[in-house]
């Protein structure tokens, strides 16, 4: 069973930055959007950025000029570049592969960014 593997969270303090990263573990085909989402304590989860097949990207407003999604399509692998983090930004980060018929997620990385 393929299954996505996240990498490079961790602590930063405030204006820091890090990169995460998230690479299937298997062949997924037909994959239309890669996204990251993130889930801080007692909210719901939310979507942060996602990127298509043919490159569009979306963010949430509270990541605008700060994040930037990308996407290696021949690794099966997405990255999400944050830059400037907040305390705001601290959550537990997923990844998200929606694929033609398929839907997978990450098991989740934390990101801490202290004051």
């Amino acid at each position: 069973q393929v299954q996505l593997v996240e990498s490079g969270g961790g602590l930063v303090q405030a204006g820091g930055s890090l990169r995460l990263s998230c690479a299937a573990s298997g062949t997924i085909f037909s994959i239309a959007m890669m996204g990251w989402y993130r889930q801080a304590p007692g909210k719901q989860r939310e979507l942060v950025a996602t990127i298509t097949s043919g490159g569009s990207t979306n963010y949430a407003d509270s990541v605008k000029g700060r994040f930037t999604i990308s996407r290696d399509s021949a690794k099966n692998t997405v990255y999400l570049q944050m830059n400037s983090l907040k305390p705001e930004d601290t959550a537990v980060y997923y990844c998200n592969f929606r694929a033609l018929y398929n839907e997978y997620w990450g098991q989740g990385t934390q990101v801490t960014v202290s004051s």
